[in-house]
């Protein structure tokens, strides 16, 4: 195993994640070290910048945009990711050795041998003045992988005394070790489906659940929704924003239920894609803006005799910030940071892009 750079016994990390529910930009400055071939992190600082409502629908309509239009988005963004990353610097006064920036997902098909995750790197790290790691994903695509998840790496090094790793954001993934391998994959939609959901009443989450929790549940949507194929194929797999379009909204706006009662069944619909994984053992993990929302936790721990484990809030937070930074650490050591158990690739690999400022 090689060593920190220059021989360090540690290296300092800035992780930057902005996830498919653009709740906004994740930022954790995190102290990694190592002893005797095992990790450890310790977490300084963190925040989470929200995004402008400018910023949020260009993010939003990205996929829709020409050619120029999202060359042109992709500078713009990764020179205010850049910005973001230098005033977060400044005020903390953290000395980074590097950024691992996660970028905004705009396209992914691995299928089709092709994924995108805009924010430019070079922008980024000059305006930051920071040496930048981004573009995480297609590495792996390029291998035959799924380029997702990423997470599982961090899970099975920093995280190893949890059976089950679950990330609740835009959609659940989960992560745990099958006789020896780590296996990991999107489970479903949570706050991709349920956060627009909470907009018809005018708020942008549902928190705690509480507008789910007032409906009731409609047993034939909810069938439908367990009947895609999705749920039935094995992992490697996961799940992008084309698939909520193509097969689950059509489900929620042919269903003819007010709002209340398509976020009840939709939350049911989560609690059992998710606990029908589970073996009923160990402790589970759980962590993202989702684990906040506690009649989904409430739902989840009824259907499994699983120990459902909520961390300190700044853990549940900034996790999958402190995994990137976590996987640029390892992209700057030339070690492993996406495995091939995870996303059906060719082999494991070490992904991602290197930006000098």
């Amino acid at each position: 195993m090689k060593s920190f750079p220059g021989k360090k016994t540690t290296i300092k990390a800035i992780g930057m994640m902005s996830g498919t529910s653009l709740d906004g930009l994740d930022i954790a400055a995190v102290e990694f070290s190592e002893d005797n071939n095992k990790r450890a992190f310790k977490l300084l600082e963190a925040e989470t910048i929200s995004y402008t409502p400018e910023w949020k629908k260009r993010l939003e309509t990205a996929h829709t945009l020409s050619g120029t239009e999202l060359t042109k988005l992709n500078a713009e963004y990764g020179f205010s990711l850049g910005e973001q990353a230098q005033k977060f610097i400044d005020k903390t006064k953290f000395a980074a050795d590097l950024i691992a920036s996660h970028g905004h997902t705009v396209f992914h098909q691995p299928e089709n041998g092709f994924t995108l995750q805009i924010g430019s790197g070079a922008h980024l790290a000059t305006k930051s003045n920071c040496l930048t790691i981004c573009d995480f994903r297609t590495g792996d695509v390029v291998l035959g992988g799924q380029g997702a998840p990423l997470v599982p790496i961090g899970d099975s090094l920093l995280f190893s005394e949890y059976d089950y790793c679950l990330n609740l954001g835009g959609f659940a993934n989960i992560s745990y070790d099958e006789k020896g391998v780590r296996l990991a994959f999107d489970n479903c939609p949570v706050n991709i489906v349920l956060n627009p959901l909470a907009e018809e009443f005018g708020l942008p989450y549902d928190k705690n659940g509480d507008l789910g929790r007032k409906g009731k549940i409609s047993e034939s949507m909810l069938k439908k929704l367990n009947a895609l194929s999705y749920y039935h194929q094995k992992p490697p797999k996961s799940l992008g924003r084309e698939w909520i379009e193509s097969d689950v909204l059509p489900i929620l706006n042919e269903s003819g239920l007010n709002t209340h009662d398509k976020m009840r069944t939709f939350y049911e619909h989560i609690a059992v894609q998710i606990t029908k994984d589970l073996s009923g053992e160990g402790k589970m993990l759980v962590t993202g803006g989702g684990a906040f929302n506690s009649f989904l936790i409430e739902r989840m721990q009824a259907l499994t005799t699983t120990k459902i484990v909520l961390p300190d809030p700044e853990l549940i937070d900034y996790k999958e910030a402190i995994v990137f930074a976590f996987m640029g650490v390892l992209r700057l050591q030339e070690q492993i940071n996406c495995l091939a158990s995870v996303t059906g690739a060719r082999k494991d690999s070490c992904g991602g892009v290197i930006f000098l400022p």
